[in-house]
Parts: C-alpha cells; structure tokens; sequence
C-alpha cells in the first residue's frame, strides 16, 4: 500500500477507490433526488443538510457492508456528507430556477444554468 493510499484509509475509512465508488456512483443519484425533491416541494434549502447527512450515514454503512471499511469513520462522514451535500445543493438550484421560471414567467427568466433574474 502507498502512503496515500494508507493515509485515505486511516482518514476515510477505505480505498481512494471505494471512497469514489460509493460516494459518486451509488449514493450520488440519491442525493440528486433528494435535491430535486426539496426543491420541488418548495421547501427550504436547510433540509437539504439533513438529507444529506442520513445519505453520508447509508455511504458509511455500504461501505463497511459491501467493502469492509470502517463503519465509525468520521472523515469518510464528513467527506461523504460535503460531496453529497454539494450533490444536493446542485440539484435544488437547478429545480428551483427552473420551477420559479415556469411558474412565474412573468416575474423571472432564466440567466444561465443555475440562475434566473427578474424582469424589468
């Protein structure tokens, strides 16, 4: 094992590998989904946090599960909790530009991917 590779593991709870499996192929599209679905109930963006929070504790658990990490390790929390809150964060503002846009034409357009203006 390299020294990266034994730090990411006494850090994170596993392989840099496994670290980016689980974070960005299986628990990722939950995390979207949780974005879009906050957003699509015009709920606040604060909840999203939570959600992304419970999504880092299932990153955790499939990892100890599947690939035998460490099921108690608090960087590879942390880790999971940032990218999937950043998963989520991007999936509300794209939802919530996109609701405001259709639902009030008249008041905004779209400025971007991830932005909208108001109208003069």
């Amino acid at each position: 094992m390299s020294p990266f590779e034994t730090f990411v593991f006494d850090w994170l709870g596993d392989t840099p590998a496994h670290v980016l499996l689980f974070n960005l192929v299986l628990v990722a599209p939950g995390s979207f989904a949780a974005g879009q679905a906050v957003a699509s109930t015009w709920r606040s963006w604060g909840q999203i946090v939570f959600y992304a929070a419970l999504l880092s504790a299932l990153l955790r658990f499939l990892d100890y599960a599947l690939a035998g990490g460490e099921l108690w390790s608090v960087g590879g929390f942390f880790l999971g909790w940032a990218v999937q809150l950043a998963v989520a964060a991007l999936a509300f503002q794209l939802t919530r530009a996109r609701l405001m846009v259709r639902q009030y034409p008249w008041l905004y357009r779209r400025k971007g991917l991830l932005g909208l203006e108001e109208r003069h």
